[in-house]
Formats: C-alpha cells, sequence, structure tokens
C-alpha cells in the first residue's frame, strides 16, 4: 500500500516541540569588538604606522585596513619593536589566473598584504592577532588580504608566528623593504572580548 500523506504531528510525534531555530540550545553570542585605535596616513605618506600602549583588556586583537604604498611591494608587523629574526610566516596567493605560495621562517617580521601598482588603488585588510596578551605561549596572526583592480586583483591568505611569550603592547607596521605608506591609507585596531 503507497503512503499518500504524512500528518505534521505523526512526524513530530515525541520529539519536543520549538519554534526557535536553537530549539533548546544556549545562544552563541560572539565575542565584542571595541575600537582601540584608528590613524589615517596624512599628506606624504608615512614610513611606519604604530599602535602603542595597547591595554590587556582582550582576549584577541584585529586591525582592519586599507593600504596602498609609494611602490609595489608588501606591508609587514612587528610585535614590541621586536627587529630580531624572531618571526615566521606563510602565504597563499590567488589571482583568479594563477595561485602561488610561499614562507619565511627567522626572518624579522611578519609580512602582510601586497600593495598594487596601480595608482590609487587600495588593498583590503582584516588582521587578527591571537591571544596576544598569553604570556605562556608564541602570538599567531592571520590575514585575509586582497584587492581588486576593475576586472583584476588578487586575494591571500597569510599567517603569522611571533616567537615570543611576551604580552604585546604595541604593534608597527611598514612597507616591507622601507616603502612610504601611501597618503589615505587608514589602520583600526579593535579589541576582541571572549564570546558569552
Amino acid at each position: 500500500m503507497a503512503i499518500s500523506r504524512i500528518k505534521t504531528s505523526s512526524v513530530l510525534q515525541g520529539f519536543p516541540k520549538s519554534r526557535s531555530l536553537l530549539a533548546g540550545n544556549s545562544a552563541y553570542m560572539p565575542g565584542d569588538y571595541d575600537s582601540i585605535a584608528t590613524v589615517t596616513v596624512g599628506a606624504g605618506g608615512s614610513s611606519s604606522v604604530s599602535f602603542t600602549s595597547i591595554p590587556a583588556d582582550y582576549t584577541h586583537l584585529q586591525i582592519r585596513g586599507i593600504a596602498t604604498l609609494s611602490s609595489a611591494n608588501n606591508i609587514k608587523l612587528r610585535m614590541n619593536s621586536d627587529t630580531g629574526n624572531n618571526y615566521s610566516w606563510h602565504y597563499l596567493f590567488g589571482s583568479g589566473s594563477a595561485a602561488s605560495s610561499g614562507a619565511g621562517s627567522s626572518v624579522s617580521s611578519i609580512v602582510g598584504s601586497y600593495s598594487p601598482t596601480t595608482s590609487n588603488v587600495f588593498g583590503g585588510i582584516v588582521w587578527d592577532i591571537l591571544d596576544y596578551k598569553n604570556t605562556n605561549k608564541y602570538k599567531t596572526t592571520r590575514l585575509l588580504t586582497g584587492m581588486d583592480t576593475n576586472g583584476g586583483g588578487n586575494v591571500q591568505l597569510i599567517s603569522g608566528l611571533w616567537q615570543s611569550t611576551s604580552a604585546i603592547t604595541s604593534l608597527e607596521i611598514t612597507g616591507f623593504s622601507g616603502e612610504t605608506i601611501s597618503q589615505y591609507s587608514q589602520f583600526a585596531l579593535y579589541g576582541i572580548k571572549a564570546g558569552a
């Protein structure tokens, strides 16, 4: 005998009924993002952008920005003014027509976003600095960055490591080979509180 119709009440019989998608589970509340500081590069550009006296009130940090450099290259990130060869990084790069990957170890900074050669084109940056105040572990970062050149462009995913257990109290962004960070580039630092 073929089944021609099933009643909803028959299917749900014996199951708890709820109109909520959470169906009795507690809600996930993502962490709060607090604005700590924002830097906009002025006329003539700048050799670096720094965030200092970072409060220890958060679980993680995040830098959001748009940037371009005086010539095509990457930006770089250093923690606590450490210029020693205490950093490592890995990247994945894709342009829509080509892909590449690479790494650096025992280097003096973490590599950051690619700066385009096209005038007045800015790359977008979302850079997470994880467990920045934890003094029991090395510090890791993850960066999602990319740009669009009206039909072209690229996207990158970059992981970084600072081999220090020191709490991070300052961050410095510069051009990878000394390039100037161009006018109108902007970097905003956020503190991320742990989710509930």
